[in-house]
């Protein structure tokens, strides 16, 4: 291939060499010709493509392909990764009663079928009599196990035997390996039952002279029928009774209290007593069946999926308690007609109960040996696409919850957002109504709501008082300052009239009057009130005044006629 692809390389060289020698006179030769000459260039350019190509083609062929590179290892198929997984995977083949395959999680130099059937069989008699395994939660996922358990890296302890020694269970970690039955690639770093349970189990089997399993009758998913009863029914006895006791013990606040629906405590107690009672009778179920004496792969199924239990009751106690604190402060919105309020609590109240049932559904889906990190990742994107989709709703979402905690106006408020004027008739989850001097209703969405400028008539605590009441010229300066202490004392005189400030001046000369600014404020809340007032003020002034000889003055004009003083000579 190396000479072929030497040949070619020169014959290019030739190629161009000659290519580059060719020369045509284009003033020598007519049209035809030249058309003639282009089309033997167009042919060389073909023909030199063409060798180009070919040592490369040829070269591809001839070469052998790389073989592809990858830094990710086939899982092992026997599923022993982590300490958890190994377990898992092991009670699963001892309830299938596959004991051969079952002795492949023991650590022998040489793979021995018989001999890990019999370990298999003597670890299953042996947890079967009193030995325990940790449960599926207490297990270590991680692919080098618990580094913090005090024992060796590459040790894990899953359990005890049984016996007054309470000899420990023992993982240890293994490198790539193959096995020697089979030939098939054990992928690895991969958790085994270590050498000194192995050791114990045989020195156990010579005591007893056998290995054989206990038989009680039909098996169910590899453990005996009367065994799954015993666990169960445990679970279920304990549930009902610790719920007659809470029933009991709620029924006995209620004869004894006098309003028990408006105490605190016992609305607690009603919302948690029912879901703690699963709660307590799973933990009983955990404490007690750990060392019941049933069939170990009944009792690793039932440990194992009792924490779906406790979940549901973790979240049955979350959605109770939610529902009592919410319905509570709801009755107290009500009472005192804050319907925006008492929206957002039940939007808090949906919110947080979404959240908590996502938390136990996680919770129960990692129990049931499924991963959610894909699926969480996927939510996340997800939730991200749909946040971009509904952006403007999400953003009226926050503005109720900005316009509800901060209160700007409640409803039946009067103010104005902006250019809108009216009266507030509601502040829902989305938007705010507003009815305004036209009697029409205008709809703000809360994200825009939220962030206009936002003047509230009715928590004004005062108004303001401050008219200019023009004289007419022609007074006297005593006169003038007679006016000023009338306005004053009308306004020291009327009990509604704060006394700071409170002044009237003489403000300006203006054009057709005399101003005297008069600056107050009323002592009232109400709209209505402050105006009876205003027009009792300004009556009273005016009054005093007429009486006093003062004009008000109105605008008016006067025209002086100067006479011409040369026309008046020459006559």
């Amino acid at each position: 291939s190396r000479a072929r692809a030497r040949w070619l390389a020169n014959r290019l060289a030739d190629i161009r060499a000659g290519f580059r020698s060719w020369h045509f006179d284009v003033a020598s030769f007519n049209r035809n010709c030249f058309a003639d000459a282009m089309k033997r260039t167009r042919l060389l350019h073909l023909l030199w493509l063409l060798l180009l190509v070919q040592p490369i083609a040829a070269a591809a062929q001839l070469s052998p392909p790389e073989p592809e590179s990858t830094t990710t290892e086939p899982a092992d198929p026997l599923q022993r990764q982590t300490p958890r997984s190994t377990v898992t995977a092991l009670i699963r083949a001892l309830a299938a009663q596959n004991y051969e395959l079952a002795g492949r999680y023991f650590s022998m130099e040489e793979q021995d079928a018989a001999r890990g059937a019999s370990l298999a069989r003597a670890l299953q008699a042996s947890l079967d009599a009193g030995g325990e395994l940790a449960t599926f939660a207490d297990l270590s996922n991680d692919l080098a196990g618990d580094i913090k358990d005090g024992l060796p890296p590459e040790l894990e302890q899953v359990g005890q035997l049984d016996g007054g020694d309470q000899s420990p269970i023992l993982l240890v970690r293994r490198d790539l390996g193959t096995s020697v039955e089979t030939q098939v690639a054990e992928q690895g770093p991969f958790w085994q039952i270590a050498e000194p349970t192995i050791t114990e189990l045989e020195e156990r089997q010579a005591q007893i002279g056998g290995s054989e399993t206990m038989e009680r009758g039909a098996l169910i998913a590899g453990a005996p029928a009367v065994d799954w009863l015993i666990l169960l029914g445990f679970l279920l006895g304990a549930f009902i009774v610790l719920r007659l006791l809470a029933m009991f013990f709620l029924w006995v606040m209620r004869r004894t209290l006098a309003h028990p629906d408006r105490h605190g405590v016992y609305r607690f107690l009603h919302a948690a007593l029912p879901p703690f009672s699963l709660l307590l009778a799973a933990i009983a179920t955990r404490v007690w069946g750990s060392e019941a004496p049933v069939a170990i792969v009944a009792r690793q199924v039932v440990l194992r999926y009792i924490g779906i239990v406790v979940w549901i009751a973790i979240a049955w106690f979350a959605i109770r308690l939610v529902d009592a604190i919410a319905q509570k402060v709801t009755s107290k919105l009500d009472a005192t007609e804050r319907r925006q309020a008492a929206s957002a609590v039940t939007l808090a109240r949906r919110a947080a109960k979404l959240i908590m049932i996502a938390v136990a559904a996680v919770a129960i889906l990692d129990t049931l040996g499924i991963d959610v990190t894909t699926g969480i990742a996927a939510l996340g994107i997800g939730g991200l696409a749909l946040a971009l989709g509904a952006q403007k709703t999400v953003e009226n979402l926050v503005g109720s919850v900005t316009v509800v905690a901060d209160r700007p106006v409640q409803v039946g408020d009067f103010c104005s957002v902006g250019d809108v004027l009216g009266w507030v008739e509601d502040i829902g989850m989305r938007s705010t109504r507003i009815r305004t001097l036209n009697r029409t209703v205008v709809t703000i969405p809360n994200g825009d709501f939220s962030s206009r400028q936002i003047e509230n008539y009715t928590r004004r605590d005062r108004f303001l008082f401050n008219p200019v009441i023009g004289l007419e010229y022609g007074l006297s300066a005593q006169k003038l300052r007679e006016g000023l202490a009338i306005i004053e004392k009308a306004l020291v005189e009327h009990p509604l009239i704060a006394e700071d400030p409170r002044r009237a001046r003489l403000a300006n000369f203006g054009p057709s009057s005399l101003d005297v600014e008069v600056f107050a404020y009323i002592e009232v809340s109400d709209y209505a009130e402050s105006l009876a007032i205003r027009e009792e003020l300004l009556l009273t002034m005016f009054e005093r005044l007429e009486d006093a000889g003062l004009a008000i003055a109105y605008p008016t004009q006067t025209l002086y006629l100067r006479p011409d003083q040369g026309s008046l000579e020459g006559k």
